[in-house]
């Protein structure tokens, strides 16, 4: 497997992503005999019969599962310092990922102009949805009809602009609004659990509008109609919506959060809305992921 290159946003620096379960990775998206082999007969059947990530799930659950924690803190280097409640209070692993921070660690940028990203994660943006193909398959357009599974949906933001962010099992998983507004109820839509890492998407796209994904719609002053979609993953069998479904909402509110696993986020935006910041636009537009954090700056208004 290929190594998963991006840029951590605090300092510029190139780095290397010490993927979590890499041997999995491999094995169903690998390019080797074996991995061809299981991914034609076995993967399908992973990733469609959600027994499998439910399964592994309610493993995260259990209370033997306590004992990966401190080694993974370790392999990881996760900052306790952040957690808003102590590692041993966690009685199981998932709920150790499932873990809320300190409001101090992750500030809100102020402005009411400027969207924030919506959770810690590696972000991608894409001023015009049109140009996002190229970064994981070239030519393969990104399918904005079936992914929001509406077609007048999908047209408003034929012209706008596209942020994905990549959660990985080493990061905080709630995420969060990125603009003040009022929040729709979510639409949840069944699909497969599929991997998001790139090593996935770069063999499959469409694994973004496959995928089991919940979608709201945010109606911002400063930023127009706005779609946020999470979009589960393999061993992540569930997304969870904390905030009060047709409600005013800040940025920064938590929204909800993704159980054990990798996921994703993607956010929409209508023409001429949003203004990403420089360096995501830039390190985008090299191939490279920003590595960023909840609450910092995604976009200006336009």
């Amino acid at each position: 497997m290929d190594d998963i290159r991006y840029i951590e946003r605090s300092s510029g620096e190139l780095s290397t992503e010490k993927v979590y379960g890499h041997r999995a990775l491999s094995l169903m998206y690998g390019t080797s005999f074996t991995s061809r082999l299981f991914a034609f007969f076995f993967l399908p059947l992973l990733a469609r019969v959600p027994l499998f990530s439910h399964l592994y799930g309610l493993m995260q659950k259990s209370a033997a599962s306590r004992k990966k924690i401190e080694p993974f803190i370790q392999t990881y280097q996760v900052d306790v310092s952040e957690f808003a409640d102590p590692v041993s209070s966690f009685r199981s692993f998932n709920d150790f990922f499932i873990r809320k921070l300190k409001p101090e660690c992750r500030p809100i940028d102020p402005d009411p102009g400027v969207a924030v990203l919506p959770a810690d994660g590696r972000y991608l943006v894409f001023p015009k949805v049109g140009r996002a193909e190229g970064f994981y398959i070239k030519g393969q357009k990104f399918d904005l009809g079936t992914f929001l599974k509406e077609e007048a949906l999908g047209r408003r933001y034929e012209e706008g602009s596209m942020v994905i962010a990549r959660l990985c099992p080493t990061d905080y998983h709630r995420f969060h609004f990125p603009v003040d507004g009022l929040a729709s109820a979510s639409k949840l839509i069944m699909g497969s659990l599929y991997s998001v890492n790139p090593v996935a998407l770069v063999k499959r796209l469409p694994i973004l509008w496959e995928n089991k994904r919940s979608i709201t719609e945010i109606e911002s002053e400063h930023f127009g109609t706005v779609s946020m979609v999470e979009v589960g993953a393999t061993c992540v069998g569930t997304i969870h919506q904390t905030y009060s479904l047709e409600s005013r909402v800040q940025k920064g509110d938590e929204k909800g959060y993704f159980s054990f696993g990798g996921s994703c986020i993607v956010l929409l935006f209508e023409k001429n809305r949003i203004e990403f910041e420089k360096d995501l636009i830039e390190n985008s537009a090299r191939y490279f992921e920003t590595k960023g954090l909840f609450g910092t700056p995604l976009g200006k208004k336009m």
